[in-house]
């Protein structure tokens, strides 16, 4: 098998997904950071082959593939062991469910309105916005409440093993519990909070620390 190269960011959310998926995978893979952030944007080198300008990107071989769901579903196809997702319709379902939850109604409001304000902007000199992190706290109670719901008292969030869903959650949980309120509102939700415990110890975590994770 051609090695696979992931472009993207170690501090960003969506690579450190797919990430973390090879590293339950055990793929070898490099990663080669790409800036999107820089004063001038995404390279032009990385437009063509991302055009929306998102990271990751993967590489394998002569084939090129973006958006991490795609990317970690295709991981999960490429190597058998272990699977990554369910075989039961409706576990499989429920993990697609996840995925979508967290792209939806969790990414943004828990990365950039929360963590990136309360911590990564009084870093950089600037002023949280307290009224973008006031609002953001509600529907991410909403989304803690139904993550809890689905993870009941099992160790994982759909079944009896790490899936998906658990890989795509991880990173934005984690990022949110630097924050004072993410640290509040997870400690409410002792199942959750066990269950980031649990992830934060797995190897593919350790391995895919970045500075934020201090």
């Amino acid at each position: 098998m051609s090695k696979l190269v992931l472009l993207g960011l170690k501090i960003s959310v969506y690579t450190r997904i797919a990430r973390l998926v090879l590293e339950e995978k055990n793929i070898d893979y490099e990663l080669t950071e790409v800036d999107i952030f820089d004063d001038g944007g995404p390279p032009d080198d990385y437009l063509c082959k991302n055009p929306f300008g998102h990271i990751p990107s993967l590489l394998h071989g002569d084939y090129c593939l973006y958006e991490t769901t795609a990317i970690s579903k295709y991981l999960d196809g490429i190597s058998s062991h272990p699977p990554l997702q369910p075989k039961g319709l409706k576990q499989r379902a429920r993990m697609n469910q996840i995925v979508s939850v967290l792209d939806s109604y969790a990414y943004k409001l828990m990365v950039w309105n929360v963590f990136v304000e309360r911590i990564i902007v009084p870093k950089e000199g600037g002023i949280p916005d307290e009224a973008v992190i006031a609002k953001a706290l509600e529907p991410i109670s909403t989304v803690l409440n139904e993550l809890s719901a689905w993870l009941d008292d099992r160790e994982f969030l759909v079944g009896n093993s790490i899936t998906i869903a658990d890989l795509h959650a991880f990173p934005m949980i984690l990022y949110f519990s630097k924050a004072p309120e993410g640290a509040k509102m997870i400690a409410a939700f002792q199942n959750i909070q066990q269950w980031l415990f649990r992830m934060i110890e797995r190897p593919s975590a350790v391995n895919t620390r970045s500075k934020h994770d201090c």
